[in-house]
């Protein structure tokens, strides 16, 4: 098999200014790129909606204009894995969506606000996993006829992975080495919300990483609890020997260590 080339990602959601550790990051991705003849792509991750902020990804492309740091493709950019922009690319999520569902590696959850809330008063430490998910109000616990009718009606949903416990999960991390994470530990986390008909951070970079053929992803380490997850759906979906390489860089902190 031929190298892979190197295709590195920044991938910002357009929620605020630019921030010094978004720069950071930026900074390495596009040095790792040109040390290898790569590609760097600059990515729109808007599916929190509620967080948007109208006129912060422009913003954000006129101060990488101002550093300097030039991408490959992207958002404004052009290239050949668009669109780049997370909110115009529903279609492709809902199919791998329905995938993940039709083959048993996620379930769809009714649970309302409120449930989830009441069950946090009632199980101390409450997470949504193997342990808890048989009591709630999910495709695994309700008849597929009543399943169908909530969604015939309009019922919001939720469609939840299936985290299987007992498995040691293994990141290997190019900084840290690797990082071994029980799954027992780990939530059946929210893929897609049928309020807005998009998918979560997790579903979302996950699948566009893939499709636009990212071989490496160098993000913080505040995204280093979240690498076994992503490792469960690189091989749900079967993309196992594609996986990116991770990178975790350590956290820009101001003296006082905040």
């Amino acid at each position: 098999m031929s190298e892979r080339k190197v295709r590195v990602r920044f991938a910002p959601s357009p929620t605020g200014p630019l921030h010094i550790g978004g720069v950071r990051t930026a900074l390495y991705n596009y040095l790792f790129a040109r040390q290898h003849k790569g590609d760097m792509v600059f990515r729109i991750e808007d599916t929190d909606s509620n967080r948007f902020v109208p006129g912060a990804e422009e913003y954000i492309i006129e101060s990488f204009r101002w550093l300097g740091i030039k991408f490959d493709e992207g958002v404004s950019f052009g290239g050949d894995h668009g669109p780049y922009r997370q909110s115009e690319r529903r279609a492709i999520y809902r199919k791998y969506v329905d995938q993940l569902l039709s083959e048993g590696k996620a379930y769809i959850a009714f649970d309302t606000p409120e449930e989830l809330e009441k069950k946090r008063q009632e199980v101390k430490n409450f997470q949504y996993d193997a342990s808890t998910r048989l009591q709630m109000r999910n495709s695994l616990t309700l008849p597929k006829a009543e399943v169908d009718e909530l969604i015939q009606d309009g019922q919001q949903y939720v469609v939840r992975f299936l985290v299987q416990p007992g498995e040691d999960i293994h990141v290997f991390d190019i900084i840290r080495g690797e990082v071994v994470i029980k799954s027992d530990i780990l939530d059946d986390k929210v893929l897609f919300k049928s309020a807005d008909e998009l998918p979560t951070y997790h579903l979302a970079n996950i699948v566009d990483d893939h499709l636009m053929e990212i071989s490496h992803v160098i993000r913080g380490e505040e995204w280093l609890p979240s690498a076994p997850l992503h490792v469960l759906l690189y091989r749900a979906f079967g993309w196992e020997d594609t996986m990116p390489q991770f990178a975790h860089l350590p956290l820009l902190l101001k003296p006082d260590g905040k």
